[in-house]
């Protein structure tokens, strides 16, 4: 069974607002793996010895990037209401709201859409593609 099966029917509605919800606020994780720091200092010009050095940091095993000290991800720009490195984000932002934790049932869904003006809302998203996405990162 899926991420997402019985209870989403045919699918959900997304769409981003850019509130920056997702990425400001109480302290958190955006969990980045080799090929996406790459993807972040290519994108950025620069090497990834100085991304990961200036931008990430090591959490147990796995790598974060780091978040400034108010809890907004160091690539928010709040002037803006957008990611500084778009194109190049982590996963985990590319994926958002159809992360496991959020699809979990209905009621999780609603608590995602409490926090996320974009969530239930906008483009009417397939049930597969929701699916695809929550295959992409378990969290």
């Amino acid at each position: 069974m899926s991420a997402v099966d019985p209870w989403c029917g045919d699918g959900l509605q997304f769409a981003c607002t850019r509130c920056g919800n997702c990425c400001t606020g109480a302290p958190g994780f955006v969990w980045v793996n080799d090929d996406e720091i790459a993807g972040i200092a290519a994108f950025r010009s620069e090497t990834v010895a100085k991304v990961t050095k200036e931008f990430v940091r090591l959490v147990g095993s796995s790598l974060s990037l780091i978040e400034l000290q108010n809890g907004d991800c160091i690539f928010y720009n709040r002037e803006n209401r957008g990611c500084s490195i778009y194109p190049a984000r982590p996963r985990q932002c590319r994926t958002w709201p159809f992360w496991h934790s959020n699809l979990r049932n209905k009621e999780a869904w609603e608590e995602t859409c409490k926090v996320c003006p974009g969530a239930g809302s906008g483009d009417f998203i397939p049930a597969a593609e929701v699916q695809r996405q929550a295959a992409v990162i378990r969290l």
